[in-house]
């Protein structure tokens, strides 16, 4: 298979001219961009600038994005925003419901379609729901992945049992986070990228490196690491004007308080 020389639509004769772009592995993003339809109302959304940055550096437009952890939608409506093509999916019909108005509510300048299924992302029935909806567009693979899961137990996001942050554990969360990888991988074009955001937790006292056990899963599963960017965290919902209290406890308790989490850029290897 012939592979694109450049996975972007940037001109690199005029490389000093993209200022927005983030060359670097720290991310200082700041507060959440709250621009167009995007909603800060659900605890576990991620920032708009991040499916932003990873469009633009690893997609051109008319390419295919996928993300099987859909939410309310942040990736698919920058995808409708950049000209990109977008499928989502999320165990919730709710976020799936407010996920398809929001995309409809977006400016369309490119003219691109967005579709998102109610469905688990650790079954084949999801990918195949995907891929039927990826072959009635004329896509065979799609250009990105990007995978923005649950971090495990720190939000509850639902009582579905097939809900990843009901995992019983975080055997049990690895274990269904890797189906979830092991499902969409076929459907990403050989040398192109998936996109792990993801952090870490606290248990009983202990930081559980959840992000590097996440990328161990991911490398696994026929991936090579191309870049582990830190970003950082503005003060989130759970502790909103509570900086001195969770100071005070971080002093007591011998932690440090949590305030990055992972961006991880993974390439797709080519089959031998």
């Amino acid at each position: 298979m012939r592979l694109p020389t450049q996975l972007n639509d940037l001109d690199l004769t005029a490389w000093d001219t993209y200022e927005d772009l983030i060359t670097d592995s720290l991310w200082l993003v700041g507060r959440r961009d709250n621009g167009s339809v995007h909603s800060a109302e659900y605890w576990g959304n991620f920032v708009p600038q991040i499916p932003y940055q990873a469009m633009r550096r690893f997609t051109k437009r008319g390419d295919l994005v996928i993300d099987p952890f859909v939410g309310l939608g942040t990736t698919l409506i920058e995808a409708v925003r950049l000209g990109r093509w977008a499928i989502g999916v999320d165990l919730q019909p709710s976020c799936v419901e407010q996920t398809r108005q929001r995309t409809r509510l977006t400016e369309n300048p490119h003219r691109v379609q967005v579709e998102v299924f109610v469905g688990d992302s650790t079954h084949e029935e999801a990918r195949l729901l995907v891929q039927q909806q990826m072959r009635a567009w004329g896509f065979e693979q799609a250009q990105l992945l990007i995978l923005h899961p649950p971090y495990h137990d720190i939000i509850k996001f639902s009582n579905l049992p097939e809900d990843l942050s009901n995992a019983a554990d975080t055997d049990a969360f690895l274990a269904a986070f890797e189906r979830v990888v092991r499902n969409f991988a076929p459907l990403l074009e050989e040398r192109r990228f998936l996109v792990l955001v993801v952090g870490d937790k606290y248990a009983k006292g202990e930081w559980i490196p959840l992000g590097f056990y996440c990328m161990e899963r991911v490398l696994r599963n026929g991936f090579r690491l191309k870049s582990l960017c830190v970003k950082d965290i503005q003060e989130n919902r759970g502790k909103r004007g509570q900086y001195s209290l969770w100071r005070y406890r971080a002093l007591k308790h011998n932690f440090y308080v949590f305030k990055h989490e992972y961006v991880m850029f993974f390439e797709k290897l080519a089959q031998e």
